[in-house]
């Protein structure tokens, strides 16, 4: 979770949030009229793109958040994106872009991570803690950051200020292409980097593997990176990341959310687009059983 530091950079934060209000609320209200965004899925399984289409719409049907997805699966070459390219405040999700600039940064210097950086890491990932992703952004610096962010494509990505790094701007495309990086083998990360990375996505604590998995094939191993947060405006953001991989699965999701009243309704909306895309991708896939979470 994170917390918000109050005092003059707050204040002036509030100030700067207040000053745009009303340009955002004009936007607000010119946008009413028009159309929303619809969900858009391609795909070279005969008529899974309708029907992931079909079923992500129904999920969100009712929901007064907004709501950004990303799906890529290998297996089915399937694709589907809503809102994209809208940014959202990243609270932790933020902290899988911390781990992988961390490792390309050790990769470039052809080196393992300390013994310091691998206990922050293991902490920071699989228990969410915030002192510990603290201590990484501030070793690594905007300039190794934007480096990582630069050479991974992630162009839309925009690094929090003043040590803010779950203000973090990220976009569902963003987090894709961060997925992709750490699920296949590429030219960014190593194969060691990306399986390190995997292995700790995957050890995250139970109680914070909701999300993304909800719904998942009992067949497929997830990793999963949630992020929640509650600002003064627009309620709460809570987002969910999560790869599922093995059993003849190979695909990964994002889910991005603001504006909900609760945490429970964010995650609410997260795992019912999660539970519309594995119930679609396992029956394409011929899979086993799936999951009841």
């Amino acid at each position: 979770m994170v917390h918000i530091r109050r005092g003059r950079r707050g204040l002036a934060a509030a100030l700067v949030v207040g000053a745009v209000a009303p340009v955002v609320a004009g936007t607000a209200a010119a946008d009413a009229h028009a159309a929303p965004p619809q969900v858009r899925c391609s795909s070279d399984k005969a008529g899974l793109a309708a029907k992931l289409q079909r079923d992500i719409t129904a999920a969100l049907r009712g929901r007064t958040a907004l709501t950004a997805v990303s799906l890529h699966d290998r297996t089915t070459k399937t694709v589907c994106e809503l809102r994209a390219d809208q940014r959202f405040d990243s609270a932790s999700t933020v902290k899988v872009t911390v781990l992988a600039a961390l490792l390309w940064d050790a990769d470039r210097q052809d080196r393992r991570l300390t013994a310091r950086e691998a206990d922050l890491a293991t902490a920071m990932i699989t228990k969410s803690d915030n002192k510990a992703t603290t201590a990484l952004w501030k070793q690594l610096g905007t300039a190794k950051v934007g480096g990582f962010l630069s050479a991974a494509g992630m162009t839309r990505t925009v690094p929090g200020s003043d040590g803010h790094w779950g203000l973090t701007q990220i976009t569902a495309a963003d987090e894709q292409k961060l997925l992709d990086l750490i699920t296949a083998r590429n030219g960014v990360l190593s194969d060691r980097a990306r399986a390190y990375a995997l292995r700790l996505m995957h050890e995250v604590v139970p109680a914070q593997r909701w999300g993304t998995p909800a719904g998942a094939p009992r067949s497929a191993a997830p990793h999963v990176k949630n992020g929640w947060l509650s600002r003064d405006t627009d309620g709460w953001r809570v987002h969910g990341l999560g790869a599922f991989l093995g059993g003849g699965h190979d695909y990964s999701i994002t889910v991005l959310t603001h504006g909900s009243r609760t945490m429970a309704a964010g995650v609410e909306t997260t795992e019912a687009v999660a539970r519309a895309i594995h119930k679609n991708l396992d029956a394409a896939a011929g899979a086993g059983e799936t999951g009841t979470g």
